[in-house]
């Protein structure tokens, strides 16, 4: 590949070259995590050499969007360099309720938004994620089955996400989620049967907004659910921190200020 030209002067090929493989990531559907065409591969597919193509595997790994494993191959980085959890989690601590709120505060903000953009954006196909997924909760609700609660609960806010078409916020959904799950030790025994008959019908309150094209009552929705989410761990909390009685489980001690986590909703 040769350099390119532009207004001012020409484009080293490797710019291009580290451009396309982005280009080629979205364009496979590649996840972080997957693994990445091999630089020969790469070459032959932008039609370029594989020095070429070494030099922009740099300048992607320096920014954090690509990962060279020595003797593996190459990998699509870890969201690592764009609000990824391995920067978070360095000052996150799942068991301080202060952080715990601050985390509800930002879902409230990212699901409003989200689910705002959602009922402008959403594509039918997308729609119909969202509301496949409501339905796997409710299921899970109904039966007692608290995998596809939880299944259908974190894909429901992921669809909503995907929905919004806004990359940032999936992944700000996503590590948000990731870092609450971190605070669960209270687990679904607090809010399956509890706060979860209300956030199947919250779910669906929020879905119904979405297909309605309603963006302020979606986001409206999305904010109830959230808030109804934080009233429910906050009592489950004060339950188990100033309850007298014996844990109902029997196998667990009554967690301290110092230990305590939050429903999975």
């Amino acid at each position: 590949m040769t350099d390119t030209p532009r207004e001012s002067g020409y484009r080293p090929g490797y710019e291009v070259a580290a451009e396309q493989v982005l280009e080629l990531i979205v364009r496979l559907g590649l996840r972080p995590g997957d693994r990445m065409p091999t630089e020969n591969e790469l070459a032959q597919q932008l039609g370029t050499s594989r020095t070429v193509v070494r030099e922009a595997v740099k300048i992607l790994s320096a920014l954090g969007r690509v990962r060279a494993q020595k003797g593996r191959g190459l990998y699509v980085a870890d969201d690592e360099g764009m609000l990824g959890t391995g920067r978070w989690a360095s000052f996150f601590l799942p068991t301080d309720l202060d952080h715990v709120y601050m985390l509800f505060e930002f879902r409230r903000a990212q699901e409003m938004e989200t689910s705002r953009l959602a009922a402008r954006r959403a594509t039918p196909a997308e729609l119909r994620a969202i509301e496949e997924a409501a339905g796997v909760c409710r299921h899970g609700f109904e039966t007692g089955r608290e995998d596809l609660f939880n299944e259908g609960d974190d894909t429901f806010h992921t669809a909503i996400a995907t929905a919004s078409h806004n990359i940032f916020l999936q992944v700000a959904v996503r590590e948000a989620r990731r870092l609450q799950a971190q605070s669960s030790i209270i687990g679904l025994r607090g809010s399956v049967g509890g706060h979860a008959a209300k956030a199947v019908e919250e779910h669906d309150a929020i879905s119904r907004a979405i297909r309605a094209g309603d963006p302020e009552a979606a986001a409206q929705a999305a904010a109830t659910h959230i808030d109804n989410t934080l009233d429910d761990y906050r009592r489950e909390i004060q339950q188990r921190l100033f309850s007298s009685s014996p844990d109902p489980a029997g196998d667990r001690p009554a967690p301290s200020s110092s230990a305590i986590g939050e429903p999975t909703e």
